[in-house]
């Protein structure tokens, strides 16, 4: 069984067993034992051993003698307690048994008190000492000299003065020079109501300074002196808040947050997002909690030394420190006595805020442009616009409440021009105010015409913020401003500025609440979005700058790459349309295939931005981009049915192609405007639409895309029965399809050839037909086209597995319109074998997709068999008025 023995260092060496000293004998066993238990439970070498044992020359048999002393010392402790290993010794001792590891653990968990307490001395006074022990003898004095001030401040901040002078004393009878302890001291006195005490003990440690080493104290010390003569300061009380907004308005939620008790809070948010009148009016709500004065400090760009020598000034002190750590120092003393409320307004950064930082106590407000994430325990506050309603009210509140109600669409405008931000709002208010003849009606017009020359403290209040962006940000945030509201992925930047690795450039953004960070997409990138009016200052900036409008070109020149990458990972890329000549820019391959690897999922998190960019280009004039890129996105477009994003995107494009004289591109977006029309059943808008388009394909002999055209007319001429014309134009596009090789072409027209044949009646074509463009399908990997073609083969055969197959591959590829026709005959089938439940719930889900879609001519067929299906099951009533309704719906076609 181990033996109850304890070991003690920290001061006389000595060994207990049962709280008894154990004799342990020779000076040589000793030093041994202290050394090994300086590394308690580590291997000390042999010959650091004898580098204790015999300092300056060991004896042959210091081996040997080692060996004995080791052997000796097992006798007096027990042999478990030492262990040998070929490279030396070691002792194994707990927590509990060794003053020195005990002492180590109280610090970690803060008892500093008991930890201190195991100090019975200077560790191993007794003994020689060695060179060897300074190692480990060094580092744990600085260990225990930060656990006595620590313990020190524990006792100041709950008013032991007492205690904490006696801790003093103590330490300045081992550090009898150390002035920062000295100065802790005559101020402890002093607050401890022992002036008198305090002034001797700066007296004597000035005397031995001067005697001693010829130097007068420090700024620190003499600080605390000057203190302690001059007790006016201590009765300055600084009131210096600014005015709180008499009109403040809205934030109830911030307001409510910083109401709780804090040290530290940030307020932070954009440029005019009302950060300092927050932090102001919260301040003025505090003041009952700070009676001892409230400071208020202006930071900007100044540097921390200024404006701690304000502080101090504020605070009574003629002369501050020379130094920034003793100002800041004094500083903390100053407010150590009296807590105070601190506003920090308009900090650039953490390292700006650290040195003005108090003590326990006080709480300290920080404004800042910045998200400052660094300061340890601190509130966070981000602010960004205000609600429409809060910011109707105050914009009511400063150009008048009757005048707001009156024109609450314009004031919506208006607000929704400032982007809540109560800066704008605040401005526009004021310019409203100005000139009570104006309607709101004026104002927003001009907002809309020229908002930067309306609010121009806006305009300056960002100006001031783009001055100091690094050139590389400025253009990053122009480019993004200028693709307009929608998210852009993070690659944008990297584009932008024509480098990879421009992270550091997106973080500053985001921390100056220039850039929104708005999540991650379901393709695993980051977006961002610039505030808009942010984003039309930037925008305005690039516009005249050298580099501007290459960004610009980059950016849309790598999202022409990009999107007809995915484009050929699509399941059908049928009648794409290529710009041959748009600048391409290629995103690195590995950042290319993470970001594609899910080429719906990329397109379903791009549309939107791709849309952005089409505009961007055709209002840039950079038809060929805008055009190419409106075209690569027609798949993924007619896949989903985003029907309004698709006319949307080539009415811009083809308006940019018509202004460059680019007749390709129009005769490209002219084929996709029809296409949408067909969708729409705007059947005299689509013919004319594809119409022109394969006479100005003709004239510029691209044969293939005159082909793609005549599909289009032939497909307008079945909607409307006529099959005949229309089975003259497929078959006409097939042989051009023949001729060029096209096969993807090929598929469609044998598909739409058997269609129309079937719907003629002539069932031997319409199998050929059918037949043929499913071997092609399945040959070319096309499980859409597969797809259409298995609708027309159930209805030639009345097989209902043709119509189940197609609506699982329209589900896997998620185009709920061809699902919607999938269901429309399979609904048919089912209806004819009796199966009426199935049927018209096959319909009615049908129905609903054409009426989101606004594809009226499947909504009459879905309704026109509904009917039919009433009227079966004997529900005549019921069936004339869904009979009614679908004759009603074809003769608005």
């Amino acid at each position: 069984m181990r033996m109850t023995v304890t070991f003690h260092v920290l001061g006389p060496f000595e060994v207990r067993r049962h709280g008894r000293p154990v004799r342990i004998s020779g000076r040589k066993p000793r030093l041994l034992l202290a050394t090994l238990l300086l590394d308690a439970g580590r291997v000390v070498g042999a010959d650091r051993l004898a580098e204790v044992l015999w300092p300056h020359r060991p004896p042959r048999s210091a081996q040997a003698n080692l060996r004995t002393y080791v052997s000796s010392l097992r006798s007096d402790l027990g042999a478990e307690r030492l262990r040998s290993d070929p490279a030396g010794y070691a002792v194994d001792v707990t927590v509990q048994e060794l003053d020195l590891l005990a002492f180590e653990e109280l610090v970690d968990r803060g008892q500093y008190a008991e930890a201190l307490a195991l100090w019975r001395g200077a560790p191993l006074c007794d003994l020689p000492g060695s060179p060897v022990w300074d190692r480990r003898l060094e580092p744990l004095h600085e260990v225990r000299l930060r656990a006595a001030e620590a313990l020190i401040e524990r006792r100041i901040s709950v008013g032991d003065h007492d205690g904490a002078a006696g801790e003093l004393r103590g330490l300045l009878a081992e550090h009898p020079y150390r002035e920062d302890l000295w100065a802790r001291l005559v101020l402890t006195l002093h607050r401890g109501g022992r002036k008198a005490e305090a002034l001797r003990a700066y007296a004597a440690v000035r005397c031995r300074l001067v005697d001693e080493l010829g130097v007068e104290p420090g700024a620190e010390l003499r600080g605390a002196y000057e203190l302690i003569l001059a007790d006016e300061t201590l009765a300055v009380v600084p009131r210096q808040l600014p005015p709180d907004l008499p009109d403040f308005t809205g934030r109830a939620e911030a307001v409510a947050d910083l109401g709780r008790p804090f040290a530290v809070a940030v307020i932070s948010g954009p440029p005019g997002a009302g950060k300092s009148a927050l932090a102001v009016h919260v301040a003025h709500g505090l003041r009952a909690a700070y009676p001892a004065g409230q400071l208020y400090l202006e930071l900007g760009d100044r540097e921390p030394g200024d404006v701690l020598a304000e502080a101090l000034r504020a605070l009574g002190v003629a002369v501050a420190p020379p130094t920034v750590a003793e100002r800041s120092a004094l500083l903390r003393s100053l407010l150590a006595e009296r807590p105070m409320l601190v506003l920090l307004d308009d900090a650039r950064d953490h390292a700006q805020v650290r040195p003005l930082l108090p003590g326990d106590g006080s709480a300290v407000l920080v404004t800042s442009r910045r998200r400052i994430t660094e300061l340890p325990g601190a509130v966070r506050v981000q602010l960004g616009g205000l609600a429409t309603e809060e910011a109707l009210s105050l914009l009511g509140r400063i150009a008048g409440g009757d005048r707001v109600a009156r024109e609450r669409d314009a004031a919506l405008a208006i607000v929704a021009a400032c982007d809540g931000l109560p800066l704008a709002v605040r401005n526009a208010g004021t310019r409203l105010a100005a000139r009570p003849g104006w309607s709101l009606s004026v104002l927003r017009q001009r907002l809309a015409d020229d908002w930067l020359g309306e609010l121009r403290d806006v305009r300056v209040c960002l100006d001031q913020g783009y001055a100091g962006l690094p050139p590389d940000a400025a253009r990053a945030l122009g480019a993004l401003g200028l693709l307009g509201p929608p998210a852009q992925p993070g690659w944008v930047i990297d584009a932008a500025l024509g480098r990879p690795g421009t992270d550091e450039v997106t973080d500053l953004l985001v921390e100056l609440n220039l850039l929104e960070s708005v999540g991650t997409d379901r393709v695993g990138q980051p977006r961002y979005r610039v505030p808009g009016l942010i984003a039309g200052h930037a925008v305005d900036r690039l516009v005249g700058a050298p580099d501007g409008p290459a960004a610009v070109g980059r950016v849309l020149a790598a999202w022409t790459a990009t999107t007809e990458h995915v484009l050929a990972r699509l399941p059908t890329t049928v009648f794409s349309l290529t710009a041959t000549g748009a600048p391409r820019r290629a995103l690195p391959g590995h950042t290319l295939e993470r970001l594609t690897s899910d080429p719906a999922g990329w397109f379903e998190a791009e549309h939107e931005a791709l849309a952005g960019a089409v505009e961007v280009a055709a209002g840039l004039g950079l038809a060929e981009s805008a055009w190419g890129l409106a075209a690569a996105m027609v798949p993924y477009l007619d896949l989903h049915c985003h029907l309004g994003t698709w006319r949307r995107t080539h009415t811009a494009a083809l308006a940019a192609a018509r202004a460059a004289g680019d007749r390709y591109g129009e005769a490209a977006m002219l084929r996709g405007l029809a296409q949408v029309a067909l969708y729409q059943d705007r059947y005299e808008e689509s013919a004319e639409g594809f119409t022109q388009s394969r006479r100005i394909f003709h004239e510029l002999g691209d044969r293939r895309a005159k082909a793609i055209s005549i599909c289009g007319l032939g497909a307008v001429s079945q909607f409307r029965g006529r099959h005949a014309r229309s089975l003259g134009h497929f078959k006409q596009a097939l042989a051009i399809f023949l001729a060029t090789g096209d096969r993807p072409g090929e598929a469609y027209a044998r598909q739409a050839i058997g269609r129309v044949c079937l719907k003629s009646g002539d069932l031997a074509q319409a199998s050929e037909s059918l037949g043929q463009a499913m071997r092609l399908a399945q040959e070319l990997g096309d499980a859409h086209r597969e797809g259409c073609v298995c609708v027309q083969m159930g209805h030639l055969h009345q097989a209902m597995s043709f119509h189940r197959h197609a609506l699982e591959i329209f589900e896997s590829l998620g185009d709920r319109h061809c699902g919607a026709y999938a269901l429309q005959s399979l609904a048919g089938l089912q209806a004819a074998r009796g199966d009426l439940v199935r049927a018209s719930s096959g319909l009615e889900r049908s129905l609903e997709i054409f009426q989101e879609l606004g594809d009226r001519s499947g909504e009459a067929s879905s309704i026109q068999l509904l009917g039919e299906l009433h009227r079966s099951a004997g529900r005549t009533g019921l069936a004339l008025d869904y009979l009614r309704h679908a004759s009603a719906l074809r003769s608005s076609l």
